[in-house]
């Protein structure tokens, strides 16, 4: 059974796709298709059985009056609705059940579908989408557009099927005040009195005939339907037949880049076997076809190069591109992790390469478009070769060797590329960056941290513990102040915030380190796991690590690596008494079991300080909303946030800082 959240959910998204539906069909569509498609897949994945699910076109509004006053006629070629596949997993899935020896891939239009009737090789009719088996007759209106072909070469009776469309151009010169060319196209088709049918196209991808006159039947598969099309003179979509799963969604990331040079849209492509079946056309979605869609977070780019971030010892290749908008933003960099990356996806420089945004917020290089040996894409055309060689458009990805810091030479393990050096400079500064960030020793600027490295006074974690008033104020006052016997606030206000940082949790303590890729999350599954002490994790084997939940062999590696390197300094900072461990609170404390997401300002401690309280009385944090969270903690509930909004989907509460401080008992 479904949960009242569930239930509550299901209905919103079914009167939403109603209206949508609905205003859409009377040429007033108010959200673009994809916002559509979205709902959509949503309520399937809420209730795949929905009946709404079954219903098309304008079938879905529920509403049979005429608002626009043309008569109804009845479809010759049923109109259903495709599946859908919104990614390349989607579509694999697909095509695992859908196995053809070669698949015909076709433009997927953006625009208003329509289905012209001929009798006997005469246009008669022209009928709109409708439901799918019933239409509106927009004749009158269609026979002023381009495209319709008025005679068949022979006198056929049947249906030939189309999309109508409105270039950039018409729409740019004379429709700009509507949202984009399909709104404009549906409102101009349906006018009552035929004006501006002149400014529209039709372009077709289906026919069927029922009589032939006593002509041979003019095709035979669903490529030479679209040659006769074409030789009869109907303006058409182009076609690709591809071998190969893969190699549609090779010929997708093609299209998606030269999609904005089109005189038209489009928002996905159309994939079917060559064999014509009837039968499944007659489905109100047919299985044999789907239509593989475009993505708002997903565009095509061009690498330009890569540089190399050094954060701390590890440097991590950023790929430069040529700039993209995802998801309403700008993007022209994303990470790629490390060496092993670079190589898994063949990456170049110069590579066409398919760029997505995860989790709406972070830029990501999915794959890299292969090109055939010795060809290249269209547009590469006019594009200036900037590798240097002219016999040359690829380039290999330059990984550097030496430490830019120390000299060393840096080792390359496939998943990290770093510095081995202990006493690296640029190591030990960065580790006491990170140490006072996460153990959150306030008033230890970046300024201040890189000042006294600089001079020799800190070259240590445990050197912080060290300081003293008399050593902190040269780097707060100037030496007329000192002599003048002044007291430096700023240097008090670093020692009481560094007194305060001598008890923390095990996973602050290590996470602090600063062992690449271990944070406090990561120890605090191995706590869970049963390494609870700091005893225990030190003596634990990487084969032990490795098998709990978040880790894995590599990171485990690390992991113990990090902690052998750092020994001295956890043997000085624990056994000479300077940090003081506190005990996890597990099973026993306040908040046990309970989960939270912080999002937001917070207005009486900082966000850092908030989830170390939840650490503390046995709680755990989530960097999302997850279903099997507890608790969403923010001081705008009422926004419409993406967090927010999951949390209502999810019924999960949303609490403000001052429940939450009630939960903890403050």
């Amino acid at each position: 059974m479904k949960d009242a959240t569930d239930s509550t959910r299901i209905n919103e998204l079914v009167g939403k796709i109603k209206k949508y539906q609905k205003s859409y069909y009377q040429g007033e569509g108010e959200i673009s298709d994809a916002e559509f498609d979205s709902l959509w897949d949503e309520l399937k994945i809420l209730d795949p059985e929905n009946p709404i699910l079954q219903k098309i076109g304008s079938d879905l509004s529920d509403d049979s009056e005429e608002v626009d006053g043309f008569d109804k006629a009845e479809h010759l070629i049923p109109m259903g609705s495709q599946e859908k596949a919104a990614n390349p997993a989607q579509f694999l899935s697909w095509a695992e059940k859908h196995d053809y020896d070669e698949y015909l891939v076709e433009y997927k239009l953006d625009g208003a579908s329509l289905e012209l009737q001929y009798q006997s090789g005469i246009f008669s009719r022209a009928v709109t989408r409708g439901d799918g088996h019933i239409g509106d007759d927009i004749t009158r209106n269609v026979r002023k557009m381009k495209g319709v072909v008025e005679r068949l070469p022979f006198p056929f009776t049947g249906g030939v099927r189309g999309e109508v469309i409105m270039s950039h151009k018409v729409h740019d010169t004379l429709f700009s005040d509507k949202a984009n060319c399909r709104n404009a196209a549906n409102g101009l088709m349906k006018r009552k009195n035929g004006e501006g049918s002149e400014y529209l196209e039709v372009i077709c991808y289906d026919a069927y005939f029922t009589e032939t006159g006593g002509h041979p039947y003019p095709f035979h598969d669903e490529a030479a339907k679209m040659e006769w099309l074409s030789s009869s003179g109907f303006n058409t979509v182009p076609v690709e037949y591809c071998k190969t799963a893969q190699d549609v969604i090779e010929y997708r990331a093609k299209v998606m880049e030269k999609r904005s040079s089109l005189d038209y849209d489009i928002d996905g492509l159309v994939i079917k076997n060559k064999e014509i079946d009837l039968e499944d056309a007659r489905r109100n979605r047919p299985d044999k076809q789907i239509a593989f869609k475009f993505s708002l977070e997903e565009a095509v780019s061009t690498v330009r190069r890569v540089i190399w971030n050094e954060n701390g010892v590890t440097y991590t290749p950023i790929a430069e591109f040529d700039r993209v908008e995802l998801a309403g933003t700008k993007v022209s960099r994303a990470s790629l992790a490390n060496p092993d990356t670079i190589k898994s996806l063949g990456l170049k420089i110069g590579s066409h390469v398919v760029v997505t945004k995860r989790g709406e917020i972070i830029p990501k290089i999915e794959y890299v478009i292969q090109e055939k040996e010795g060809e290249l894409p269209e547009s590469y055309a006019d594009m200036p070769l900037f590798s240097g060689k002219e016999d040359s458009l690829l380039t290999e990805v330059a990984i550097p060797d030496t430490c830019g810091t120390c000299g060393e030479k840096l080792k390359n393990e496939g998943s990290r590329l770093y510095c081995p050096n202990p006493a690296c400079p640029k190591r030990i500064h960065h580790q006491l960056e990170k140490w006072i960030s996460v153990i959150d020793i306030r008033d230890f600027g970046s300024t201040l941290i890189k000042n006294m490295f600089d001079s020799g006074d800190l070259k240590s974690i445990s050197d912080i513990y060290s300081l003293t008033e008399e050593k902190l104020t040269p780097y707060f006052l100037n030496d007329d102040s000192i002599e003048k016997d002044k007291v430096s606030l700023g240097a008090r206000k670093v020692l009481a915030s560094i007194e305060k940082s001598r008890t923390m949790s095990l996973s602050k303590f290590i996470a602090g380190l600063d062992i690449e890729g271990i944070g406090e999350t990561m120890i605090d599954k191995l706590i869970d796991a049963g390494f609870d002490s700091l005893d225990k994790i030190l003596a634990a084997k990487e084969e032990d690590i490795a098998s709990v939940y978040m880790f894995a062999e590599i990171t485990a590696h690390t992991l113990v690596a990090g902690l052998k390197e750092n020994l001295p300094e956890i043997h000085k900072l624990i056994d000479g008494q300077i940090i003081e461990l506190t005990k996890a609170a597990g099973l026993s404390g306040l908040l046990a079991g309970k989960s939270f997401c912080f999002t937001g300002e917070l207005y009486t401690m900082k966000r850092s300080q908030a989830e170390a309280k939840v650490k503390a009385l046995g709680a755990s944090v989530k960097s999302s909303v997850v279903k099997d969270l507890s608790y969403l903690v923010t001081n705008d509930t009422t926004s419409g946030s993406s967090k927010n909004k999951k949390a209502a989907q999810l019924g999960i509460p949303v609490i403000d800082e001052k429940t939450f401080l009630s939960l903890l008992g403050e």
